[in-house]
């Protein structure tokens, strides 16, 4: 990928690569997108994550309807103790080996288009959608961007997940 293709990857004010630790080949993986996952939402998984994240709404606590954020445990990887990293982060495989390794929460945006109800069958698709990387005070940041789209089985779009993440 030419430097000019790779600024079009870029945020505006992100376009600093200084130290060229972005490849063709790292920047190639953009638009790798996973196997598609399919999650069946149960009243009780409702009703348990609802208890233990504090939402008191009758309709959650009755498993009928989602509180925000519940995607985020269903579609979460359940990995034996063995297959985590020394930090106990799981391995993710949508991401290309990166030559920064510590990693920091750098943003997370979510748009919902339509509750998540009990019952619901939802197909979750991620996709690489961006690498760059800045010039920080204590050297390279390299940033990377994975969408989370998740619809129901029938196709209806029930949200879309942005994460931003750090590597220093």
């Amino acid at each position: 990928m030419s430097e000019a293709q790779q600024q079009l990857h870029a945020p505006e004010t992100d376009r600093d690569n200084a130290s060229g630790l972005l490849g063709d080949e790292l920047l190639s993986c953009i638009g790798r997108t996973s196997t598609p996952r399919t999650e069946i939402v149960s009243r009780r998984e409702i009703r348990k994550y609802s208890i233990a994240t504090g939402w008191k709404k009758k309709e959650y606590l009755d498993g009928d309807e989602a509180p925000p954020l519940f995607h985020l445990a269903l579609f979460w990887d359940m990995v034996e103790l063995d297959k985590l990293t020394p930090d106990g982060v799981s391995i993710d495989g949508l991401l290309p080996k990166f030559p920064l390794e510590k990693a920091m929460a750098g943003g997370l945006s979510i748009d919902y288009f339509r509750p998540i109800m009990a019952g619901d069958i939802l197909v979750a698709t991620r996709t690489l959608t961006n690498i760059y990387e800045k010039s920080g005070s204590q050297g390279p940041i390299i940033f990377y961007e994975v969408v989370m789209r998740v619809e129901t089985a029938a196709g209806e779009l029930v949200l879309i997940e942005k994460t931003t993440r750090l590597l220093r």
